[in-house]
């Protein structure tokens, strides 16, 4: 038997509301499958299972805010059965004494209703499964108040008067991601180092593979920044993982976690998997779909809480360098700033250059500045070779 439980979705998060069911009692379930929408501060969020089974019992009625940990869901694993125990018999009462006087007839107890399933035909119960439509709120038309199919279909149809996820609350997610810097701040040691990393091969290289390309399939610096932070944490692996009760456990793959600005006010930042397994057109495919899925409200949870690092950039806001606050249990965040013209020495000659500040964030528990210097030269290393990328 196997428990889902109420994932935590960052260090920012204490709990979730289960917005919706998306698979019920007796459906089978594979390792990945998107089973639940919660909302937490970050917006709506579909919640995977990481077990294969079959859901035997939902734990949590939609509507319910639910602590970090908190079981939603009970599984059972493949070739598992749950036995329910038969129940114990029960002893014979013993034959009441002889009465020796007409006792006073007692109060008749307070009559109860059972809820009682209102018939329905086999189609409208499978249609109102699949639509998560509650039966008992379907008035029917058949003989004896059955519910039928067409009942089933017009309810369907009719608007919703339950409650709708409300939303991001922008104001709720500041304050998550206040008390979560503020963690930082408090209990991790950073140090900061900067570099000027010049551009001018890097786009001759993407100007070179955008040509024939229409815009919807064009590579972008961005995609690789995060290819050669990926790259370079191979070499530089002490940078890639979590700091819990000051020891340091590197993570297993690279999993960068891109920050997105959410329109409205707010910032997530997924996870790109395994981003050094990606080829740079992988990449930016991947971007494009984080980008537009955080802004729309449907992130899936695997993507929030397995980052490794984080990689942000406010060069398309203007700024030429920023300095992250690292994001906990994190022990790094790299920046990247606005590309801008500045003078360059090449081949003794100076000439103007595009050139972009990259910043480091880095926990001193884990690293110094030395293998900072060393991170940093690397990711620059990569992108005057992007060919290699």
């Amino acid at each position: 038997m196997g428990i889902f439980r109420m994932p935590s979705l960052g260090a920012d998060m204490e709990a979730g509301v289960l917005v919706e069911w998306l698979k019920q009692p007796g459906d089978a379930v594979a390792r990945g499958d998107i089973v639940a929408v919660v909302e937490t501060q970050k917006g709506a969020i579909e919640v995977e299972t990481f077990e294969a089974g079959v859901i035997e019992r939902l734990l949590v009625t939609p509507g319910t805010s639910v602590p970090v940990g908190t079981p939603l869901a009970l599984l059972t694993g493949a070739g598992e059965s749950v036995v329910l125990p038969s129940p114990e018999p029960q002893p014979s009462a013993p034959p009441a004494p002889p009465m020796r006087a007409p006792a006073p007839l007692p109060s008749p107890p307070p009559v109860t209703t059972a809820t009682v399933p209102p018939p329905a035909s086999p189609a409208a119960r499978r249609l109102a499964t699949e639509r998560g439509i509650a039966l008992t709120a379907v008035t029917g038309s058949g003989p004896g108040g059955a519910v039928l199919l067409a009942d089933v279909e017009r309810a369907a149809a009719m608007p919703s008067a339950s409650p709708q996820p409300r939303g991001l609350d922008v104001v709720q997610m500041r304050r998550a991601i206040a008390a979560a810097m503020a963690r930082s701040n408090q209990e991790i040691p950073h140090y900061y180092l900067s570099t000027t990393v010049a551009l001018a091969k890097a786009n001759a290289w993407l100007a070179a593979h955008n040509t024939e390309r229409p815009p919807e399939q064009r590579l972008l610096l961005a995609a690789l920044q995060l290819k050669a932070v990926a790259l370079a944490l191979r070499r530089l692996p002490e940078f890639n993982g979590s700091c819990i009760d000051g020891t340091f456990r590197p993570a297993e793959g690279i999993h960068i976690g891109t920050a997105v600005a959410i329109r409205g006010g707010g910032l997530v930042a997924p996870a790109i998997h395994d981003t050094d397994r990606l080829a740079v057109d992988e990449v930016m495919a991947c971007l494009r779909d984080l980008v537009a899925r955080a802004r729309s409200g449907r992130l899936r949870s695997s993507e929030l809480q397995d980052p490794t690092i984080t990689v942000t950039s406010l060069g398309d806001r203007g700024v030429e360098g920023v300095f992250g606050v690292i994001y906990p249990p994190q022990v790094a965040i790299v920046g990247f700033g606005k590309p801008v013209e500045r003078p360059w020495v090449v081949d003794g000659q100076v000439v103007p250059c595009p050139v972009m500040t990259a910043t480091l964030a880095a926990d001193h528990r884990v690293s110094d500045g030395h293998r900072g210097a060393l991170l940093l030269a690397e990711i620059d290393r990569l992108l005057q070779e992007p060919e290699s990328l």
